[in-house]
């Protein structure tokens, strides 16, 4: 089986060497970067199906790094920063980010994030081959689930892993309408926890620029007001 490649950005180099060897020794295969330059010349280099980034480097911060990369490729980003105010979070999911963890933290707790990310990369991503075809229409969205593609009036939309997960949940189901509990669970395959409001709110936000003629008024994915979310 190949082995899901991990590229691990961050300026201090004590902090590389040791998810280095963790990450290594679950069997991953790692690359390092000791900041945003560096990460984006490795991604040129060689294929990740993840990214763990830090948000404090000089010259060129997480965030910014995120946006660049987001340009180049799908794969899910894991933000590390002891930086932990929603601010702080909302910022990294808006430049592009799939999840973020606080720093200091526990090697399980790391190796939970990232196993969760591979999973759902590997899954929405086409990493596992389907045996039938299916094309899911919505309107102007089109969803073809033999090679995960999305298009807008016959365009292709490139989007994350995540936001690809929420969309195809809510168009199978469309009129259902998802709290952002129901819409976490099911696509970060994570339990809730407090927070997770906020994270599910900017990938709407997101899926709404890439699919929405008008994301401020979007007709699509709908705001219910204390219940959710809901594609119409």
């Amino acid at each position: 089986m190949e082995q899901s490649g991990i590229l691990i950005v961050d300026d201090n180099p004590e902090i590389r060497e040791v998810l280095h060897i963790l990450l290594s020794g679950e069997g991953y295969r790692t690359g390092e970067a000791k900041d945003g330059h560096e990460a984006l010349g490795k991604l040129q280099e060689a294929e990740y199906d993840l990214i763990i980034l830090d948000v404090m480097m000089p010259d060129m911060n997480g965030y910014q790094t995120c946006m660049e990369i987001r340009r180049r490729t799908n794969a899910p980003i894991l933000f590390l920063s002891a930086r932990t105010q929603d601010g702080d979070k909302t910022l990294g999911f808006a430049s592009g980010g799939d999840d973020y963890l606080a720093k200091p933290f526990s090697y399980s707790e790391l190796l939970g994030r990232v196993k969760a990310l591979l999973r759902r990369y590997q899954v929405y991503r086409g990493k596992k081959v389907q045996e039938k075809s299916t094309v899911y229409r919505r309107y102007n969205i089109e969803i073809r689930e033999d090679d995960n593609e999305v298009y807008v009036d016959g365009e292709p939309v490139e989007l994350t892993d995540t936001d690809y997960g929420m969309l195809v949940l809510m168009m199978k189901n469309e009129k259902q309408i998802f709290s952002a509990q129901h819409l976490y669970e099911a696509v970060w395959k994570e339990p809730y926890y407090y927070g997770a409001n906020n994270t599910v709110m900017v990938h709407i936000r997101n899926l709404r620029k890439k699919i929405e003629e008008d994301p401020q008024n979007p007709k699509r994915i709908r705001t219910i007001w204390g219940k959710g979310y809901r594609f119409d």
